[in-house]
């Protein structure tokens, strides 16, 4: 039986709109004032439209050079970005997969280990991975801000691909055993493309995490060539507190990358919810 268009429906699609509206508000400011000269963001209206667009804006973020270099801060952001999500997705699928087919008290030991760590904040082991990089040469490079995110969030990773990995079914991989394949085989042939709603979410959640995070980046990378968007932001800010138009720009530059991905990845994204959802 199909449901009528009533005056009910009708209030709830008004509603919902109403609250689209609103939270696409703060993008509609950000977008209107990169799109103003100084002048003009300081005299008009934050929500008018500008007279005359310009790109100037995006320009000068783009010459930006030392630490102010926007262009810098994106590649060293994509590169940490990137290589961690690739540690993450193979080191947390393989050790969900063990933990899901392996039943007994070490693996359950081993995943609620996982799980303990999720809750347990980093803050508590800042100055220790901190002294442990610096003692490895590590602190200010890219190889070591990539093992650090990779081990800060690869707790979370399991945890994601482990629930996905339960509800895979052992007779893909006893058939593929019984055609000769190794386990080896078995797993990147059968099973990891199973696991590809959970790789979405991981890859979703931990990129937008290590893309915009701001706090462990100004600690581990300060004062190197390897510092992240985030913190050339923070300096660029810091230089133009007072030109908003600017500001509002650089951030826009900031969000692009990572909203592309997010679009690209989403699928999988919901996808992963929702098998997490019915497992």
């Amino acid at each position: 039986m199909f449901n009528r268009y009533g005056p009910t429906t009708l209030v709830r699609e008004v509603i919902v709109i109403a609250v689209a509206l609103v939270m696409l508000l703060p993008f509609y400011l950000l977008v209107v004032m990169a799109f103003k000269d100084k002048q003009e963001a300081v005299t008009s209206s934050p929500v008018a439209l500008p007279e005359a667009p310009t790109l100037d804006n995006f320009i000068t973020v783009f010459t930006g050079s030392g630490s102010r270099s926007v262009l810098l801060g994106l590649f060293n952001s994509a590169i940490i970005t990137a290589c961690s999500l690739v540690l993450l997705i193979a080191l947390g699928s393989i050790a969900a997969y063990v933990i899901a087919r392996r039943a007994g008290r070490v693996s359950n030991s081993a995943y609620i280990f996982f799980v303990v760590g999720i809750i347990l904040p980093f803050q508590l082991g800042m100055i220790p991975a901190y002294v442990a990089l610096r003692s490895t040469h590590l602190v200010g490079t890219h190889f070591g801000m990539i093992l650090l995110y990779a081990g800060l969030l690869l707790p979370l990773s399991v945890f994601l691909y482990t629930a996905t990995a339960r509800t895979i079914p052992l007779e893909y991989e006893e058939a593929a055993s019984i055609d000769g394949a190794s386990k080896l085989r078995v797993f990147t042939t059968v099973v990891f493309p199973l696991l590809s709603p959970a790789t979405g979410t991981v890859a979703i959640l931990a990129g937008l995490v290590i893309w915009n995070d701001f706090f462990t980046s100004l600690i581990f990378l300060s004062g190197s060539k390897a510092t992240t968007i985030p913190v050339v932001m923070y300096s660029f800010v810091g230089e133009n507190v007072t030109e908003w138009n600017l500001v509002f720009a650089v951030v826009i530059v900031s969000m692009i990358p990572i909203l592309a991905f997010y679009l690209l990845a989403q699928k999988k994204f919901i996808q992963g919810f929702a098998g997490g959802l019915k497992g």
